[in-house]
């Protein structure tokens, strides 16, 4: 079964935990146990698993990222003004493949799923399949 969210980033460059909510569609479900995949169906933004205690962590990845592939590089060919975007997007990655286990996702006590916007702000769609197992 294959379900959608939609996400409406607020700046050129965030994280956005949608851990709570993919967990609801995993509940709707009924699924106790399996897999979720989770794919960004965009070429400038990714999914990632990293802290979600801390909030200055997703800061702190996105200014990184920031200063790794700065917006205003002099060397991009792409004319549309987002190549930064699309190299950001590339380094993080289009999903991730996350367990579930009574009910939920499989995560260390610490991490949160994030959808990564690097070409916002934007609505956005991210594709959440659910795999019960057996």
């Amino acid at each position: 079964m294959i379900s959608y969210l939609t996400l409406k980033s607020r700046e050129r460059s965030e994280l956005i935990d949608i851990t709570a909510r993919v967990e609801e569609l995993i509940s709707a479900a009924g699924m106790r146990s399996g897999c979720c995949d989770v794919f960004v169906l965009h070429t400038t933004a990714g999914i990632t698993v990293n802290e979600g205690a801390d909030p200055a962590v997703k800061r702190d990845i996105a200014s990184c990222l920031d200063r790794l592939v700065p917006n205003n590089a002099h060397y991009f060919t792409h004319s549309e003004g987002n190549a930064a975007a699309h190299v950001k997007a590339s380094l993080i990655g289009p999903s991730q493949r996350l367990l579930v286990d009574r009910g939920k996702l499989l995560l260390g006590t610490w991490q949160a799923l994030y959808f990564c916007e690097f070409d916002g702000p934007r609505e956005r769609r991210v594709a959440i399949r659910i795999c019960a197992d057996g």
